[in-house]
């Protein structure tokens, strides 16, 4: 899969993936597709941090860079913990963000040259009780079929680590998929969530017409929610599953789909 991931990104047309995996940009696409109830609510977008205006936004929201990975690009913000000097660190951080062009030079996805960056201002949605973070269900699949779900629960506060494991379809625990260390550390199984089909259903819809895509959502007690689109997972250099099921992804994509027009 890493082999196969690394060759569409440098020699197949990834033009469609700059729209797909922009956050902001992508809310166009699920919402096209019919999936619009799906879509967290958007507040606002910035694309300076003279944008911002505190004043029309609820009191709990996130913010995340459109060309973000996750991993130091979301936060949640309460406004009554902004103090002056916390509004200006806001400001700051907003135009740091906006000042990183290409993310994708670190790990040589070129679909995120050309993104505009932005800052998307979204709803927060609620954790299930007794967790830490939303559970986030990350699907596997390949020319418009899901084949297994990459689960990762109680993620750490900077994105870094958090607890995983594979399921397939009838929600059977692969634990001999992954390896699992201090950044992806085995979790407990988990009851295969409210609403399981619809999940594979709008996974499958959102994922058609591309040979390889990891389509991520949410469950929200039955009510599933749009993640992201992912076309390159870590970049192609996936290191936390093991090579016999790397062998068996990647066994699963036809480079020749790559170049369909």
């Amino acid at each position: 899969m890493n082999e196969k991931i690394l060759w569409a990104k440098l020699y197949s047309d990834s033009t469609k993936w700059t729209e797909l995996a922009d956050k902001r940009l992508v809310r166009d696409y699920v919402e096209k597709l019919g999936l619009k109830d799906t879509l967290v609510d958007l507040y606002d977008v910035w694309y300076s941090a003279d944008d911002i205006n505190l004043e029309k936004l609820p009191e709990i929201f996130i913010i995340k860079a459109n060309n973000g990975d996750g991993k130091g690009t979301n936060k949640i913000i309460r406004q009554r913990e902004l103090t002056s000097e916390k509004k200006n660190e806001l400001k700051e951080m907003v135009s740091e963000w906006l000042s990183r062009k290409n993310i994708g030079a670190l790990c040589a996805e070129p679909h995120y040259k050309n993104m505009k960056p932005c800052v998307v201002v979204e709803e927060v949605l609620p954790i299930e009780p007794g967790t830490n973070t939303l559970t986030d269900y990350k699907f596997w699949c390949f020319n418009g079929k899901a084949y297994y779900v990459w689960v990762c629960t109680e993620r750490s506060r900077n994105g870094n680590s958090a607890h995983v494991m594979t399921y397939d379809l009838e929600w059977n625990a692969h634990p001999e998929f992954s390896v699992f260390n201090s950044d992806y550390i085995r979790g407990e199984n988990i009851p295969k969530p409210e609403n399981f089909e619809k999940m594979v259903e709008i996974a499958e819809c959102l994922s058609k017409g591309f040979p390889e895509l990891r389509v991520d959502l949410y469950n929200v007690k039955g009510k599933v929610y749009f993640g992201e689109l992912t076309f390159t997972s870590q970049g192609g250099l996936m290191g936390f599953f093991t090579p016999d099921f790397l062998k068996e992804l990647g066994d699963k994509v036809n480079i020749e789909d790559f170049l369909q027009k």
